[in-house]
């Protein structure tokens, strides 16, 4: 029903903060793109677009948008449609990303983002779709400001297979370089030299979508004060950081220490990654 349209490129993850260089270039720095003269009735438009949850026409409180808004929307649909998103992701995409298919961003705007998750990241026309899929925001990062530099640091210290389309790497590439820093400074003030710092990293590259406050201080503090243990046995241990504090490490440490076991002689690793079944049958008399 539609024709095809001109190709374009790329525009948030772990990182929530807008910062005004890690926003795509302004439209306005582009050449104007050329709408395409869509055979179709806007009602029969409108009627597609809303079958694709792009546009909600039940909605009353909101006027329908002009035929011209509607071409535009049009074009980068087809334009998403040619790199390979069919018309069942175009829901999740309006939803959690809804100025991509705003008047104001011309999907050649989109094309470096593309372009990025090809040539610099590697990833295969499926595996960029799936990223960003699983991260819409991606769309909305900005290349030279945001995109590349997080690639760039993850590499350094160690982060492989970020192409593969996984929640976790859609997340990190779309997380801004100054909250991965953050996370390497908060493990350098409790007592990691900065080569054993980014090795943690490396090894556990989740901890970078943890708060600090909310989440590894208040681990590491009930790590040192309450159980005990060193920042030796948590540097062998990075997953430590990845168990909820309130579900899994206290319960335990404190079955542990009911039952009168030295705690500090059972491995954090038996203590937390066995299952609910192994580690209760063994400390359960």
């Amino acid at each position: 029903m539609l024709q095809s349209a001109p190709l374009a490129q790329p525009i948030r993850s772990f990182s929530s903060e807008k910062s005004p260089n890690c926003r795509s270039q302004s439209p306005s720095s582009k050449p104007p793109f050329h709408f395409l003269r869509f055979r179709t009735s806007y009602r029969d438009n409108l009627r597609y677009l809303n079958s694709i949850g792009i546009i909600n026409s039940d909605k009353k409180i909101h006027r329908n948008p002009s035929p011209e808004t509607l071409l535009h929307i049009l074009s980068t649909v087809n334009f998403l449609k040619s790199k390979g998103f069919s018309e069942s992701h175009f829901a999740r995409l309006a939803y959690l990303t809804p100025q991509v298919f705003s008047p104001q961003v011309n999907p050649a705007d989109l094309q470096p983002v593309f372009d990025f998750l090809t040539t610099e990241l590697a990833a295969s026309e499926e595996e960029s779709r799936d990223l960003i899929l699983l991260c819409p925001h991606i769309l909305q990062s900005n290349v030279q400001f945001c995109l590349r530099p997080t690639l760039l640091y993850l590499r350094d210290i160690g982060v492989e297979s970020l192409n593969k389309p996984t929640n976790l790497n859609a997340h990190l590439l779309n997380t801004r370089v100054k909250r991965l820093e953050d996370t390497a400074k908060f493990l350098l003030d409790i007592g990691f030299s900065q080569e054993e710092a980014t090795k943690f990293c490396g090894r556990l590259p989740a901890i970078f979508g943890y708060s600090i406050d909310n989440n590894l201080l208040p681990k590491f503090e009930y790590l040192v004060g309450e159980m005990e243990r060193s920042l030796d046995e948590l540097k062998g241990f990075p997953q430590y950081f990845a168990f909820s504090l309130e579900k899994r490490i206290k319960p335990r440490h404190l079955h542990l220490k009911r039952r009168n076991v030295v705690v500090k002689e059972v491995p954090l690793k038996k203590m937390l990654m066995w299952n609910d079944k192994k580690f209760y049958a063994k400390w359960n008399w």
